[in-house]
């Protein structure tokens, strides 16, 4: 169902890949369009126990008439990076992750939403708690249900 890996000797062990997801700032939303397009946008995202969720704003946006469209999609971050310009590459590592992005409300929705705001404003707690209360219903969260998910790195 998904390729295999080109570079099987680049390929990191799959113990490494949260890590490599937790420290990424964002990542690359990949979707498809009803004009049969893919469209990647980067995102925020935080990940708990597997999956992988992003906040945005509900029934606006190509990104939502996307996932309407096809929930489908894959989710991509890139690491730590090095150009190294003698040898005309780049030392780098990368997860790219496959899977379902669907809606989640309650609890779910809550906790990603803590997430966030631990994972971006983590000295503006209280006032991040403040703020999810006053925009919740002026956001939506998603959750990639990750399928399928491989990391890459060039170490040397």
């Amino acid at each position: 169902m998904f390729a295999e890996m080109r570079r099987q000797n680049r390929a990191l062990a799959p113990e490494a890949l949260p890590a490599v997801l937790e420290k990424a700032a964002y990542g690359i939303l990949a979707t498809i369009g009803t004009n049969g397009y893919p469209y990647g946008v980067p995102v925020s995202f935080v990940t708990k126990d597997g999956a992988i969720y992003f906040h945005c704003a509900p029934d606006v946006g190509q990104k939502v008439e996307n996932l309407k469209h096809n929930a489908k999609v894959s989710f991509t971050v890139v690491g730590d990076t090095e150009v190294l310009p003698d040898k005309f590459s780049t030392k780098y590592e990368s997860v790219i992750a496959f899977g379902e992005a669907v809606e989640v409300s309650g609890d779910v929705k809550q906790l990603a939403l803590e997430l966030l705001i631990q994972k971006y404003s983590q000295n503006f707690e209280a006032k991040g708690l403040k703020y999810i209360k006053a925009m919740s219903d002026k956001t939506a969260v998603y959750q990639i249900k990750v399928e399928h998910i491989t990391g890459k790195a060039r170490k040397k």
